[in-house]
């Protein structure tokens, strides 16, 4: 009898933590974003470093002006001409009218003058757009961050030739954080959509309620597991993406 009274809360003991599922995962961020330029020169300053946080619209780095100020030269010389070339036009039909008026040119010369007005007017609002548009590029070379965030990789120094394209700083976005982890394929029962979990970041030594939001059905053929996400809040502001990270599912 004492020998049964042992065993049975022993046998209760280890159902209640076979219930619990732990999973280790890492914090991610659930807004990652390649910072890259618009338009090709050489990077002229960078205001940033790797773990540096940052502000919504600050500068991270700036590019040389070369390409846009020849892109500038080239519409403001076409404009130039194309006003040019109206001036001149406008002088001579008005003199073409003169003459009609005394028989002395056909009105088809003045009608084909008046056309040629008429074109040359398009293009110099063609002529305005474009310069309008090389204008607007400037702003572009001041890279500035999209949100607040931490810079977690630069790949751009003073000197180097920025390229379109190519990603110069990654940034992460520090208020949207998840945890990240595999669970395996026996265990995908035991979760859903929207199931509340517990998060665990141990060196902070936080301890808060997360959520599933998303289940990866792209399993890994080597270990057959499944890839999930949980959304949690906390309010520590030292939480950073790379840290581990558990999850306890009931």
């Amino acid at each position: 009898m004492k020998m049964r009274n042992i065993l049975i809360p022993i046998l209760l003991t280890t159902a209640l933590v076979a219930e619990t599922l732990t999973l280790s995962g890492s914090v991610i961020s659930d807004n990652k974003k390649m910072i890259t330029s618009r338009f090709m020169g050489f990077v002229t300053t960078v205001n940033v470093s790797e773990g540096e946080k940052v502000k919504k619209n600050q500068t991270l780095y700036k590019i040389d002006s070369r390409e846009i100020d020849s892109a500038k030269r080239q519409a403001e010389l076409s404009l130039q001409m194309y006003q040019n070339q109206y001036t001149n036009l406008i002088l001579n039909l008005q003199r073409h009218r003169r003459l009609l008026e005394k028989d002395m040119v056909s009105k088809y010369e003045v009608e084909n003058l008046e056309l040629a007005a008429l074109n040359l007017q398009d293009m110099i609002s063609i002529a305005k757009a474009r310069l309008q548009e090389v204008m607007n590029q400037y702003k572009y070379l001041n890279v500035k961050a999209p949100n607040d965030g931490v810079v977690v990789e630069k790949n751009i120094k003073v000197g180097e030739m920025a390229m379109p394209g190519m990603p110069a700083i990654i940034l992460s976005d520090l208020s949207q954080l998840k945890i990240s982890a595999e669970i395996a394929e026996s265990n995908l029962g035991m979760i859903h959509h929207g199931k509340k979990v517990t998060v665990n970041i141990p060196s902070l030594g936080i301890k808060t309620i997360g959520t599933i939001s998303a289940i990866i059905p792209n399993s890994n053929p080597m270990t057959h597991t499944f890839g999930i996400r949980v959304s949690f809040k906390t309010l520590n502001k030292s939480v950073y993406p790379g840290m581990y990270a558990t999850i306890d599912i009931n």
